[in-house]
């Protein structure tokens, strides 16, 4: 005698779990991609799929770093209405991120009270040793050129448009550019 499994209840567990999360995840989207966390814990960006982010390559020793204090408070303003920062650190530009993952995360809860959310480590810069993150953005056309880079992302994961380290995180053009792409559904 044979038995069948019905993998029907299985498959709309997973597709109720993607909805609640934002929808499928399209395999070409950023949000298919996995990371790290500061903490060293593995991070699945699938979880952000729904949400309109920031990812910005930051560094604690940088002139431009007093930028992550506009970024808390852009995050605490808009976080309500699906928005994200997704902050990765990078040593690429003048080794102005030297310190190391307990380092970061207590530098930045210090000085300026960092809520979102923070990543590795990693390479920013195309070559070898660049990171899948932003191998990915890069294939927009640009890669940061200093800390602070900025990438829009609309809530499925696409990348809406870049900003160079000089605009800051109050920037009318920035901000117009986020509530645009949280204005469409």
């Amino acid at each position: 005698m044979r038995h069948v499994v019905s993998l029907a209840p299985l498959a709309l567990i997973a597709f109720t779990a993607a909805q609640a999360a934002g929808g499928p995840v399209s395999a070409d989207s950023f949000y298919a991609m996995k990371t790290t966390t500061l903490a060293g814990q593995p991070a699945d960006l699938a979880q952000y799929n729904g949400k309109v982010a920031l990812v910005v390559n930051v560094a604690s020793q940088c002139g431009l770093t007093p930028q992550y204090a506009g970024l808390q408070k852009l995050y605490d303003d808009l976080k309500d209405r699906g928005f994200v920062i997704l902050g990765f650190p990078s040593n690429d530009f003048g080794g102005q991120e030297p310190g190391t993952p307990d380092e970061i995360a207590s530098f930045c809860k210090k000085n300026y009270g960092v809520t979102f959310p923070m990543f590795s480590k990693l390479v920013t810069k195309a070559g070898a040793d660049q990171s899948a993150i932003y191998s990915y953005l890069g294939k927009t056309g640009s890669l940061p050129t200093w800390n602070f880079a900025k990438y829009l992302l609309d809530r499925n994961g696409m990348v809406i448009q870049f900003f160079n380290s000089k605009v800051t995180p109050d920037a009318p053009e920035l901000r117009s550019a986020i509530d645009k792409a949280l204005a469409a559904k």
